[in-house]
């Protein structure tokens, strides 16, 4: 794991190099050369140190050694100078060895400022080769810092994936291991450390023969260098990396592998690609290519996992017809795994699989098995914050028990291999042959929806129909637009028709996502290609089938898309429900509808209790106060820290704005010495109060608990004076009244700010402390209510579940 202090050293040097160099790959490759640069005279000082001699700057190179030009006597224009040399002399020197060469090759200084490369070398001075393991982990953790080349369709695998797939291949000390799109060698390096984890008694001798069997190939020569520096950190004595065109090169076509782990490039440049004719499947697309690349390179007991864009699953092209069939029929694929759209954010949104090759383990089954994993562990937004949902570990257990002949469980769905020949198209999307239904032991006869409805898909007019003047149909177009049971009031109109639903039409999500269903309220709407109506026959009651399908919405699965998952008019169609006869689906409706009014009547009192308390005003009403500014009623208004700490794995809780808003649950922690730093100017104690400054503005948390704990500049501390309660203040600052001036005070711009200038001007009703204590406890009651009617809704809610099982 990275510790704290070297990635505070990486951070640094990233933020004096900002300043000159903004690609931040530019600004890899600088604290790249550097590094290696520091490690090769780390390594010659080591071996002196016990009686021997340098090996790599000797000769003419001996004053152009890292300690040498880091003297305090050379001043920074000399540095430089000696610097610029340093990178014209290492790729042409011969005591150089071959590897070091390589990256030393093209290297260049792109700015000339004697200061700034003295700051940067400086904290490159704080990095050692002896504690090379660390540094494994801080160069992986540089890279994740380099994001995207999505021009070339890359982007960088993260690590839990990657170590997800290596787990399920469990390569072997004994087995050879290729990447052949291995960008900064990250497959690579998680195979070694698996094995190196499950041989720990291996000696130098295994571990150079063990590492001699990884290659990897790359075609862009920025990416090998990177590759070769990160296997090298990680203790690989000769790095077998290749500058190599994997699909138009052929000299390396007769290599066979036992082990292949990528995620190749999706994208097929714009001139295309010319591969030779030596592939199974003829294509001119990246990732057909690469995948038909991978299982011809498999030794005959071979294994491999590759990530594929989902057009690998369901496009119905030729090429990818013929791929997918040569991996069925001629028994290498056993396994689709399909990942959440958002696991390459921020880089991408794109849907994508992995597909596990085995010919042992095909060749064995008649049958493939589909995994969906819903959370890998991290949220889906652009930030990618850890959350307790990880389906990877379940994932793991239903693959092992595939293998092992055992039924898997959750998530998961086996297809004969027949029906996935049926016809033709060898598609790999779960869904398709997923039949909707979770009624096993059902005590009705179960038929399918479209038996009982008509389904009509969605179709969105051209934009230059919509308005939102209500001139025309409402037009909705997706899950956003949905109540609890009935449809939002409308947003938009559309002077232009295409698909209609009608009142008491169900209409389902049919795209990101699949299966929330809703209930149209109006006469005539018009729906677009993100719904789809469902208007239920005389067969049924359109309240049976609404509450039916809303006990079945986390059941129902789509194929999927290029972004998301979506599902089809004929897969609606497909999905079988019980059915009872009608006057039963009367009492079932009747009996539902009793439990949702007590539902409806516990939201409208939290609605209208949350209304009043949103307007202070209501609270005031015969009460004597007076208006005064906030910083009359404080003995100090200041804000936390305005330099980011170091943070801790463990220590004094700090505090930010979502600490307080509760929108992530990372916590970070400071040590003691530098907590006990930042509290000589803002010591936030029991009975102050926080409010939120910075980004999210006008949220206040009465401070009720006796840990200490610092806070970050986009908190504010208010120390209340005796003549308020803190618990007054805070619900004064969490209403609209405070709200609107702290808008109006705000100043918006990258993030909106408000400056504590202009929070000590926010006026505040001020009555007795007597009349505070009472609207307090007028607070504090129907906040009693809120929570007792939203613990009624729950349990309702669970009433229903249980009236809709004795369905099933």
């Amino acid at each position: 794991m990275l510790d704290s202090e070297t990635k505070r050293h990486i951070d640094n040097a990233r933020d004096i190099l900002v300043g000159k160099v903004t690609d931040p790959k530019s600004q890899i490759d600088l604290i790249t050369i550097a590094l290696i640069y520091k490690f090769m005279d780390d390594m010659d000082l080591e071996a002196v140190d016990v009686g021997g001699k340098r090996s790599f700057f000797v000769k003419d190179l001996k004053n152009l050694a890292f300690s040498k030009i880091m003297d305090s006597k050379i001043g920074a224009q000399e540095r430089m100078d000696l610097y610029a040399k340093v990178l014209e002399k290492l790729p042409f020197a011969s005591s150089i060895p071959e590897l070091f060469r390589t990256i030393f090759r093209d290297a260049f200084l792109p700015f000339r400022d004697p200061q700034t490369l003295t700051l940067f070398l400086k904290e490159i001075a704080n990095f050692s080769y002896s504690n090379s393991e660390n540094l494994g982990n801080a160069f992986e953790y540089l890279l994740s810092i380099m994001g995207s080349q999505g021009d070339a369709g890359q982007f960088r695998t993260p690590r839990h994936i990657i170590d997800f797939i290596v787990q399920v291949i469990n390569p072997k000390k004994t087995e050879s291991i290729l990447d052949p799109a291995c960008g900064t060698a990250g497959f690579l390096i998680s195979a070694y450390l698996h094995v190196m984890k499950n041989n720990k008694n291996l000696s130098t001798r295994e571990i150079q023969k063990f590492t001699q069997g990884i290659t990897g190939y790359d075609i862009d020569p920025g990416m090998r260098k990177l590759a070769l520096v990160n296997l090298y950190l990680h203790k690989f004595a000769e790095p077998k990396i290749f500058e190599y065109d994997t699909l138009t090169s052929d000299e390396k076509w007769n290599e066979k592998f036992d082990i292949i782990v990528a995620n190749p490039p999706f994208m097929t440049p714009k001139g295309g690609i010319r591969p030779h004719n030596k592939f199974g499947v003829q294509a001119n697309r990246s990732e057909v290519l690469f995948v038909d690349y991978i299982a011809e390179h498999l030794s005959i007991n071979g294994r491999a996992g590759i990530i594929v864009p989902e057009g690998i699953i369901f496009q119905s092209s030729t090429a990818y017809k013929a791929l997918r069939k040569m991996l069925v029929e001629e028994n290498y694929l056993w396994a689709v795994v399909s990942l959440p759209a958002g696991v390459f954010q921020p880089y991408a949104g794109v849907k994508t699989s992995i597909l596990f090759l085995d010919r042992k383990i095909a060749k064995s089954k008649n049958e493939i098995l589909f995994v969906k994993i819903e959370n890998d562990g991290f949220d889906l937004g652009a930030q990618r914050r850890k959350i307790e949902k990880n389906d990877l570990p379940n994932a793991i257990t239903e693959l092992v028990a595939f293998i092992q002949g055992t039924k898997p469980k959750t998530n998961t769905l086996i297809v004969s291999k027949l029906k996935l020949a049926e016809d033709g198209e060898y598609n790999l999307t779960a869904g398709r042959y997923q039949e909707h239904t979770g009624f096993t032991n059902c005590v009705y006869d179960l038929v399918k929806l479209g038996d009982v409805a008509e389904i009509i898909s969605g179709q969105s007019p051209e934009g230059q129909y919509y308005n939102q003047n209500r001139n025309g149909i409402p037009f909705y177009q997706g899950r956003t637009e949905f109540g609890d049971r009935f449809l939002g009031e409308p947003k938009t109109w559309t002077t232009k028709t295409t698909k209609i639903a009608l009142k008491n039409d169900i209409l389902m999500s049919v795209r990101a996502p699949v299966g929330p269903v809703n209930v149209c309220k109006f006469d005539k709407i018009c729906i677009g290609r993100g719904l789809a109506a469902i208007r239920t026959n005389e067969k049924v009651l359109w309240e049976y089938i609404f509450y039916l399908l809303k006990s079945m919405e986390d059941k129902i699965v789509g194929t999927g898309g290029a972004v998301f998952d979506s599902i089809n008019r004929t897969q609606i169609e497909q999905i079988k429900i019980p059915l009872p006869p009608l006057e039963t689906q009367k009492q079932i409706v009747a009996e539902i509808e009793n439990k949702q009014q007590a539902i409806d009547n516990a939201r409208r009192t939290i609605d209208l209790l949350e209304r009043e308390r949103e307007y202070f005003g209501s609270s005031l009403n015969g009460v004597k106060y007076e208006e005064v500014m906030l910083e009359k009623v404080c003995n100090q208004i200041t804000d936390g820290t305005h330099i980011t700490p170091h943070y801790t794995e463990k220590g004094i809780p700090f505090l930010r704005v979502t600490d307080i808003t509760e929108t992530n649950g990372s916590k970070k922690f400071i040590s003691e010495t530098e907590h006990k730093k930042l509290i000589k100017r803002c010591n936030p104690q029991k009975g102050n109060v926080l409010l939120t400054k910075n980004g999210t503005i006008g949220v206040a948390k009465d401070i009720d608990w006796d840990y200490e704990f610092s806070i970050f500049v986009s908190l504010c501390l208010l120390k209340p004076k005796p003549c308020i309660s803190s618990k007054y203040l805070a619900i004064f600052l969490n209403s609209k009244d405070a709200l609107l001036q702290m808008k109006g005070r705000s100043k918006v711009g990258t993030i909106t700010n408000l400056h504590l200038v202009e929070i000590k001007q926010i006026k505040i009703p001020l009555p007795s402390l007597a009349e505070q204590e009472k609207i307090v406890a007028q607070f504090n009651e129907e906040q009693e209510i809120i929570e007792a009617n939203k613990k009624l809704i729950e349990i309702m809610k669970k009433k229903i579940e249980r009236v809709m099982e004795r369905i099933t």
